[in-house]
């Protein structure tokens, strides 16, 4: 990772960063700026914030928290942006009205397993519905075992995990299911928190992993990164187009190579696209349009900015594959450039 600098490239990023900006962040003092939320992003996060730092000198606080956590802080106008893996419903964004969502990079949902034995499984929405719906309680039941001809699928009862908090993560995993199972949709849904039938929960996607690392016979949905960390297998996953899909930069960018609309918030989920991994997903951070609030000060507000523009930078980008993740589309970049814009203080836009 390029965790240290040259002199020449800190200059070249920062004058990039400023120029991205019309000059936001021209003569103003470093700032400390706070965010909360999704746990998915957080190794990208941890990575990139301390590189705008050293670009910047701005601190960057986040607490993964969970999405739903963090979304709670935004509204409650304690942060300067939440992270969430979920973008805000209709009801949300009645709720918090001008806010607007920049996609930072993309992801995937993986189903993480701890089964002696079986290096390689495959998996299909169906069967991962049915796991989770407890219909499927035995690793050698035989919708498992007809996708995963000669592997030694022991009789032994599966132990799903999931989150136990309110969760981007879990609303990606259940929205894919409610796109692949009909079941799924009229039972569960899709939510940041979902009433799974059985199995055990854990806080946030290093709990999930955790637990799925300490349990034989346990499966759960984890950011990917987690799982390579940890040394977890996963599985490879049926997409809509009938391929068993890794996930991959490729295969997580082929997911999002639909229409994007302009405000960003879009499920990139089962995508109808050859070689997609069907769990892929944006992840978001999500700030107020109007950036005075709860005694803000304007360095605040452009240092938000800053930070967000420098995330959408290929300097940044360029960054999310190295941690297992994929780079943003460049209809992504320029849609949230164009957001940005309408970003105002006090009436004022900042960005010119």
């Amino acid at each position: 990772m390029k965790k240290i600098f040259s002199s020449v490239m800190t200059l070249a990023i920062a004058l990039a960063v400023v120029s991205c900006g019309g000059g936001a962040n021209s003569a103003r003092k470093a700032q400390e700026l706070s965010g909360a939320g999704a746990t998915f992003p957080l190794p990208f996060y941890n990575v990139v914030f301390e590189q705008f730092a050293q670009v910047n000198g701005d601190a960057v606080a986040y607490g993964g928290i969970g999405s739903g956590g963090g979304v709670r802080n935004l509204r409650d106008k304690i942060v300067d942006f939440a992270g969430s893996d979920a973008f805000l419903s209709e009801k949300e964004m009645a709720d918090m009205p001008s806010v607007i969502h920049v996609p930072t990079c993309m992801g995937a949902v993986v189903l993480a397993y701890n089964l002696e034995g079986v290096n390689e499984l495959n998996l299909s929405g169906e069967v991962i519905a049915n796991i989770f719906a407890g219909e499927i309680k035995m690793w050698n039941d035989a919708r498992i075992a007809a996708l995963n001809p000669g592997a030694a699928l022991p009789a032994e009862a599966i132990i799903p995990v999931f989150r136990s908090d309110g969760s981007g993560t879990t609303f990606v995993f259940t929205d894919y299911l409610t796109k692949v199972s009909p079941m799924w949709k009229e039972k569960f849904g899709a939510g940041k928190s979902v009433n799974f039938p059985s199995g055990q929960a854990a806080k946030g996607n290093p709990g999930v992993a955790g637990v799925i690392k300490q349990t034989k016979n346990a499966i759960g949905y984890v950011g990917s990164e987690y799982a390579f960390a940890q040394k977890i297998p996963y599985a490879t996953l049926q997409n809509q187009r009938g391929e068993f899909v890794a996930p991959t930069a490729a295969s997580i960018s082929a997911a999002a190579s639909g229409t994007i609309p302009a405000d960003t918030r879009c499920s990139i989920t089962n995508a109808d696209a050859a070689g997609a991994y069907p769990i892929s997903t944006f992840t978001w951070m999500i700030i107020y349009k109007e950036q005075n609030y709860s005694n803000r000060s304007k360095d605040q507000a452009i240092a938000t900015l800053d930070l967000l523009q420098y995330i959408l930078s290929d300097e940044a980008q360029s960054i999310t594959s190295e941690v297992h993740y994929a780079p943003l589309p460049a209809k992504a970049k320029e849609l949230s450039i164009a957001n940005l814009k309408t970003v105002t203080y006090d009436g004022e836009t900042i960005l010119k």
